[in-house]
């Protein structure tokens, strides 16, 4: 018998016992695998890849085949041919290395841009998560109110019935009652519209959450730390980097269209004409072709001085992206210093308004607290956990903003 009730028990147990809370970490790598906007970013990327190939291309061994057929009714009969050509590169004036450079370049401009695409979509993750969180904090603290209150209500009943309270202390109650019941239906709303904005960034319904850790690994250590690693690793500032860089290689580029170049070609063929008393015919050549433009009518001089004044845009967009990675990162930093301020703030409030509390109860068990004392004192400590709940959010947030703006937030650091 006794073991059949600590049976029931541990079955009990196992069943009431809360699941696992989902964790920022999970939900980034969630994001990570099912966001479309980072799966496009991707695929753009890998199109990006395959420039300088192309680019490499351009000094390499072609061949082409080519065939033809036709009828001639003036004398009577058809004709065909075919063959083989091929041409190579030899000297390009540095047409095809400026071209590989300009699309090397291009291609590391893109992969930055994705590690930005990454890294915004990262910041809409942890956002997401932390509305969340705070939408069901703040529905769990609507919650205990309302069930405080309907204990202080039926306290209030039995003193009026008893004849040592008031009818104003039960109407008092049933007024602050209705408020938050209201408020509980606010918060309700507001944790569907946030669960609606998770769902659609992370990819699948929430569940219970888990506060995240205080501090996000990665964070500079000052300000002046934020801007030097701002300059350094921001994703705008390397991807106008190498922006530049390829504007640069394009001027080499224009330059080359003006200069010589040299090249092997050879070619085999042969042609049949119907009709005719010498049959098919076979031919073949090889030979060295030597190109180098005199009159271009002012467009390769043009297209020089046209790449030129885009190789000073591109250093100009280098310098203010390097001045916009810095006052994002001061920015980032005041904010996330400012929300840790008040996160240390609404704890030490939340400690004082649940002490408060308690005395405020223990001196109205002996009649010298009024019901109007314990609805201020409980009204302050929801008060306080919401404004805790509400910093928490907002450090968790800033702090993402932060390690964006200094290069360093991707899914890795998240475990």
């Amino acid at each position: 018998m006794n073991r059949r009730l600590l049976l029931a028990a541990a079955s009990l147990a196992v069943a009431g016992a809360p699941t696992r809370a989902e964790t920022l970490a999970e939900a980034v790598r969630a994001a990570a695998a099912t966001s479309p906007l980072l799966a496009a970013a991707r695929a753009r990327q890998d199109a990006r890849a395959e420039l300088p190939e192309q680019a490499r291309a351009l000094g390499r061994l072609t061949a082409v085949v080519e065939a033809n057929g036709g009828y001639d009714r003036f004398y009577g009969g058809g004709n065909t041919a075919g063959g083989v050509s091929a041409d190579l590169p030899i000297w390009t004036s540095g047409r095809v290395r400026s071209a590989v450079r300009a699309a090397n370049a291009d291609g590391a401009a893109g992969a930055q841009a994705l590690r930005d695409v990454e890294a915004s979509v990262l910041v809409d993750v942890v956002a997401a998560f932390a509305d969340l969180l705070l939408q069901q904090q703040a529905l769990t603290i609507a919650s205990a109110q309302i069930t405080l209150l309907d204990r202080q209500v039926a306290e209030a009943e039995a003193r009026f019935r008893l004849g040592t309270g008031t009818q104003t202390d039960v109407m008092q109650l049933r007024a602050q009652r209705e408020g938050a019941t209201a408020t509980e239906l606010s918060a309700r709303a507001a944790l569907a519209a946030a669960e609606a904005q998770y769902r659609a960034l992370v990819g699948r319904a929430p569940g219970r959450l888990e506060q995240p850790s205080a501090a996000l690994p990665g964070l500079p250590s000052s300000a002046l730390a934020a801007r030097e690693r701002a300059v350094q690793a921001n994703p705008g500032v390397l991807a106008a980097a190498s922006d530049e860089q390829a504007a640069r290689a394009r001027v080499d580029q224009a330059r080359s269209e003006g200069a010589p170049s040299l090249g092997l070609g050879g070619s085999y063929g042969y042609g049949f004409a119907f009709g005719s008393r010498d049959g098919a015919l076979r031919a073949a050549s090889a030979g060295v072709t030597f190109r180098l433009p005199l009159l271009t009518g002012g467009v390769v001089a043009s297209r020089v001085r046209a790449a030129a004044a885009g190789a000073r845009a591109a250093g100009y967009d280098r310098d203010a992206a390097e001045r916009e990675a810095v006052r994002n990162a001061d920015t980032a930093w005041s904010n996330a210093a400012a929300a840790r301020a008040r996160v240390d703030a609404g704890e030490r409030a939340v400690a004082a308004a649940t002490r408060a509390l308690e005395g405020v109860r223990a001196e109205y068990s002996l009649g010298l607290r009024s019901t109007l004392d314990i609805l201020i004192a409980d009204q302050s400590l929801r008060g306080a956990q919401l404004s805790l709940a509400g910093a928490r959010s907002d450090l968790v947030v800033n702090q993402a903003v932060l390690l964006r703006s200094v290069g360093a937030l991707n899914a890795g650091i998240f475990g």
